[in-house]
């Protein structure tokens, strides 16, 4: 066969699958157009004028699972109405609970204005400057709408007040231990008060609130075994934490009473709550700023004048600045090696795998970067100044509340354990006793 011939077959073989190809379509176009016709005949002509295998299917029935389970419920409710009553009131009030809550959360907070637009309300933050708690306090207040001012008692932190930048956010020289200078700060203090203000040209003067004073002690405290803390480090602790917070308290409770302001105590309360051991400084420092605040409360009740303490947890503090202020205490305590062979062969273990855990579980909160959004703690501190009958006690961050039940309820051997705290034997540090000794009987022949 030539090469002509193969190549006029090759065109046939084309042509003859083009064939095929295209009947095959219209054959299928034509099957496609009868079948919907017939459909459509079946549906519009009436089904007593087909025969029976002509009529279209019936539609399937509808499935009776959905009306059983219906049936069966209205069944079990009729059954147990008490405790579908229960279940209805429990999950409707905690459904309102939680929408009021959100909506408490989420609703606008401003304090209130003089009648021509200006300022008029006054709170005065107790508490160092450098703290990330009166740092972040001062500033909400100031973008609330209050006059804040912040009790300094040197140079280096009425710079550090003024350093903020803030029209609205005041130091105020206080010196406790000057008592003439004292009392003539609080007379400058009340004359601000007291005196008419002309917040621009041409508007009315106005008067101004004292709303209320806020007492924030240091919130850092020395830890370890209680013979390695030094009297010294208790005398600092007593005086700047307790002894300060009732001066100041004393200074200010006469003004308090002109304006009924109210007084608010900000503590630390997981520590206190758990009663942990090596936190000896911590637990008696706020247990008696507790029974301070109390009796306060006790004796200002009779006035009308409110009295209020705020039980703190942790907070995220890493977007406040002055985080130097966060080192605490404690990391010096911390270096066990400082301690003297006995204390450290008899508390170190237990000291370090106390930390280990209270770290994991952020119960220091040393380096700020835990802990509930400071912004409940700002919409707390407002609420408690403006509500009309406020609680006594807040407690208000991440383990304020759970920590003090686990304290108050839990026993004390049970959270020991889960801290990491375990017994140790005495007949093991005798040989450190008994070295220490001789060493100091040839200290002494020397």
């Amino acid at each position: 066969m030539t090469s002509d011939d193969q190549h006029f077959l090759d065109v046939l073989a084309e042509y003859s699958q083009d064939i095929r190809r295209f009947t095959g379509d219209i054959w299928d176009a034509s099957d496609r157009h009868f079948a919907s016709v017939a459909s459509y005949i079946k549906k519009s002509v009436p089904l007593d004028w087909l025969p029976e295998y002509a009529r279209p299917a019936p539609p399937p029935p509808p499935h009776p699972v959905t009306a059983a389970y219906l049936d069966r419920l209205q069944h079990w409710i009729s059954q147990n109405r008490a405790l579908t009553a229960a279940l209805v009131a429990f999950f409707g009030t905690g459904g309102f609970l939680l929408w009021r809550e959100r909506r408490k959360h989420n609703r606008k907070r401003r304090a209130r204005r003089a009648s021509n637009g200006a300022r008029r309300e006054v709170v005065v933050i107790a508490g160092p400057p450098s703290s990330p708690i009166v740092k972040s306090l001062s500033l909400d207040l100031e973008r609330r709408g209050f006059i804040v001012y912040i009790v300094c008692s040197d140079l280096e932190e009425e710079q550090l007040v003024q350093g903020e930048s803030r029209a609205d956010v005041r130091p105020l020289h206080l010196d406790i231990v000057d008592t003439l200078g004292t009392q003539e700060a609080m007379d400058r203090f009340n004359n601000i008060l007291l005196r008419p203000h002309v917040a621009f040209s041409g508007a009315s003067p106005h008067n101004l609130n004292f709303r209320g004073l806020i007492l924030v002690p240091d919130l850092i405290y020395p830890s370890g075994p209680i013979e390695t803390i030094l009297p010294e480090l208790w005398s600092d602790a007593l005086n700047a934490k307790v002894l300060n917070t009732v001066a100041i308290a004393q200074t200010f409770l006469p003004t308090v009473c002109g304006f009924k302001a109210r007084v608010m105590v900000l503590t630390p309360s997981i520590i206190a709550s758990l009663r942990q051991p090596f936190h000896s400084v911590e637990t008696a420092i706020v247990n008696a700023l507790e029974g301070f605040t109390t009796s306060m409360r006790a004796e200002l009740r009779t006035l009308g004048i409110d009295v209020i303490q705020f039980k703190l947890g942790t907070f995220d503090c890493s977007n406040v600045g002055g985080k130097q202020h966060l080192q605490s205490l404690r990391e010096n305590a911390s270096d066990t090696d400082l301690w003297p062979t006995t204390t450290r062969r008899l508390y170190a273990s237990n000291y370090a795998s106390q930390n280990r855990i209270a770290h994991s579980r952020g119960l220091f909160n040393q380096t700020g970067s835990t802990g509930a959004s400071l912004r409940e703690l700002h919409n707390a501190v407002f609420d408690a100044l403006t509500q009309k009958h406020p609680r006594q006690v807040w407690r208000v961050g991440r383990g304020s509340v759970t920590y003090d039940v686990v304290g108050n309820w839990v026993p004390s051997g049970l959270v020991a354990w889960m801290l990491g705290i375990r017994r140790v034997s005495l007949s093991e540090a005798e040989p450190q006793l008994q070295d220490s000794v001789q060493s100091w009987e040839k200290v002494e022949q020397v």
